[in-house]
């Protein structure tokens, strides 16, 4: 075998096993989540944790004993370094305004309820596929769907602070 045809060889030969590995290695390839992304991951998952307690109109920041609707999402998010107002209409005036067909996991979503009139009186946090988890009534924190019934008809808007 010549030079030239050895030379050829092995420079077919490193060429494939390069190629091969490179393909490889992309192939293997999985994108991080973004910050945001796993920061309202972190969020819901603490909020699960608090299924089942009790709701308190106007409970006092930082208990975990009792909540009302924006005590929980002020406790929450501010575990993972989100400072938000206390009460909901307040919130509802942070971060950036989110189409309803736009939301994400971890948004607020903002209803107006009977006692407020046609103000914003309630707040949950968007955990996806159509459902919150937020505190109110009789089921305390509990999650409920915003495409149907009562709170469907009840959407003001969504914010995301994230």
């Amino acid at each position: 075998m010549s030079f030239k045809n050895t030379l050829v060889r092995k420079v077919v030969s490193v060429s494939l096993c390069a190629v091969i590995g490179f393909t490889g290695f992309t192939l293997g390839y999985a994108p991080k989540a973004s910050a945001a992304t796993s920061k309202a991951d972190k969020i819901i998952t603490l909020g699960k944790k608090y299924l089942g307690v009790k709701y308190r109109f106007g409970a006092p920041s930082g208990s975990t004993s009792a909540f009302d609707c924006s005590s929980f999402t002020q406790y929450i998010y501010g575990k993972y370094g989100v400072k938000l107002p206390r009460v909901s209409s307040t919130q509802a005036t942070k971060g950036v305004k989110v189409a309803k067909g736009s939301l994400k996991k971890g948004d607020l979503v903002f209803f107006k309820v009977k006692r407020t009139g046609s103000k914003i009186g309630h707040v949950g946090v968007y955990v996806g596929n159509n459902k919150m988890l937020h505190t109110y009534g009789s089921p305390g924190v509990t999650y409920s769907t915003i495409s149907s019934g009562y709170w469907k008809s009840h959407y003001v808007t969504a914010r995301r602070v994230l």
